[in-house]
Order: structure tokens, then C-alpha cells, then sequence
């Protein structure tokens, strides 16, 4: 008979042998079939709710929680797996975010200076395609726009930059993870601010008192029609680019009122 042995399925998944027996007891993993011998057989079925198992508990979901999600005829386990993705993601950046902090303040602690130059400012990118970048936010927004920006960036250091890129990754991921909710809402809403706080440091004007509502929604409507802003994992992301659009569109409206 083809399957995973309650031993094999184990250490296929980095569990013991006793949660599984835990989890055929609660009926949140039942054994696809037991043999003569009454051997816990699972089948490519169980395999994969095993898998949304663990995805939930990493995200410290109970397991009766996890078990009446699973049990829903309304399941969707495409939808969740895109779920999963997006909430391990934000993990993932929270904690690189952390050790940038951690990195932080031990240099802060030994007194390091770390006063940041223009190659560091556009690191990653060749030089030639970081001036042509430079020229072209000029052309947009102006000389003393893009100088207010990097000197804004500058006093930050190179671990407050790097911070800063850090928590801007993880509220993009967060956002793409929401794509598919209503812009308007809450939760999306509450997320923008996070993304309108982050852009004020980018810009350099984190401390005025203008709003700069037009500028931001011109920043949601630059999204629209240049993919490169809303490229997710290298690809063009219109969806993700029309949805940003109109949540920071209904932010200005609603939030940035001057």
C-alpha cells in the first residue's frame, strides 16, 4: 500500500511521532487509512493539510483555531498558502529589521561613527545606473528636493538606513500580501500610514508641517504608470500598482487634509 508511515510522514515534516498521534486524537490530522496491523498510514491529502498545520502554528495559531480554519467548506488553500507567504515574509523582514537594530546599537555602544557616502547611499545599484536614477528623481521633483532627501538620508547613518530600508521592505510586503482587500479599509489604511511615515523619511520632511497630500497621491498615481515602482519579485505587479493607487489616494483624501 503507497504512503508515509506515521514515522516516515515525521521526519519528513521535522515533528515527533507523538504529535502526530496528538493530532489523529484531536481529528485536526486523521491517517488516511490504517493497515491489517493498525499502522497509521497518510496519504499526498494529509500531507498537505499537514503542511497548513504547521504554516498556522509558526504563525502561533491554536490548534482548535487551526483545525475549525481547516475544516471550513469555505477553505481556500491556494488563498492561504499566498497568506502564509505574505505573514512569513513580514516575519522575516521584522526580524532582519531587529538585527539591524541590534547592530545598531552595538556600534553606538562602541562608539563608531558611521557617517554615510554617496556610493553607500545608492549601494546595489552600478554607478552609472545610480546617476542616471539621481537625474531622472531631478527632473520629477527638483534639485533641492533629491539633496533634501539624501542629506535626510545621510544623518540617518548607514544603520538607521538600512533600518529604514528594512521596515519600508516589510510594510511593502504586508501591503502586497492585502492586495486583494478592499484599499478603503482598515486594516489596508492602517498600513499606508506606515507606508506615508516611512516615504516622509525618504523625502526628508518627516518633520514639516506640510502634509504633502498632492505629493502623495502623485506618488500613488507614479505607481500606475512606471511598473518598475510595484514590482513584485521582479515582475510587473499592475494589480498591486492600481490597488496601492487608490489606498493612497483615499489616505490623502481622508487623512492628509491640510
Amino acid at each position: 500500500m503507497e504512503g508515509y508511515s506515521v514515522k516516515k510522514l515525521a521526519k519528513m515534516a521535522g515533528v515527533s511521532v507523538r504529535t502526530l498521534h496528538l493530532y489523529d486524537q484531536m481529528g485536526l490530522l486523521k491517517p488516511r487509512t490504517r493497515t491489517e496491523a493498525r499502522y497509521r498510514m497518510y496519504g499526498e491529502s494529509e500531507l498537505l493539510r499537514l503542511q497548513q498545520i504547521l504554516f498556522y502554528k509558526e504563525l502561533d495559531f491554536p490548534l482548535q483555531q487551526i483545525s475549525a480554519i481547516l475544516d471550513d467548506p469555505a477553505f481556500d488553500f491556494l488563498g492561504a498558502l499566498q497568506s502564509h507567504k505574505a505573514a512569513l515574509q513580514a516575519r522575516h523582514d521584522r526580524i532582519a529589521r531587529l538585527l539591524v537594530t541590534v547592530d545598531q546599537t552595538i556600534s553606538k555602544l562602541k562608539g563608531e561613527k558611521t557617517m554615510m557616502t554617496d556610493e553607500e547611499l545608492y549601494a546595489g545599484f552600478p554607478k552609472a545606473q545610480a546617476e542616471a536614477y539621481r537625474q531622472e528623481a531631478t527632473q520629477k521633483w527638483g534639485e533641492e528636493a533629491v539633496q533634501r532627501s539624501e542629506n535626510a538620508l545621510r544623518s540617518l547613518g548607514k544603520e538607521g538606513f538600512a533600518q529604514l530600508k528594512a521596515e519600508s521592505q516589510e510594510v511593502w510586503n504586508t501591503l502586497a500580501g492585502l492586495v486583494n482587500e478592499d484599499p478603503t479599509s482598515d486594516r489596508v489604511q492602517s498600513q499606508v500610514a506606515r507606508h506615508y511615515a516611512l516615504i516622509r523619511q525618504f523625502w526628508g520632511t518627516a518633520g514639516s508641517a506640510d502634509p504633502q497630500q498632492e505629493a502623495y497621491r502623485g506618488l500613488g498615481q507614479l505607481y500606475v504608470h512606471d511598473e518598475r515602482y510595484t514590482r513584485i519579485d521582479n515582475q510587473p505587479h499592475p494589480e498591486f500598482a492600481k490597488f496601492m493607487s487608490q489606498a493612497m489616494s483615499h489616505f490623502a483624501d481622508t487623512r492628509l487634509k491640510s
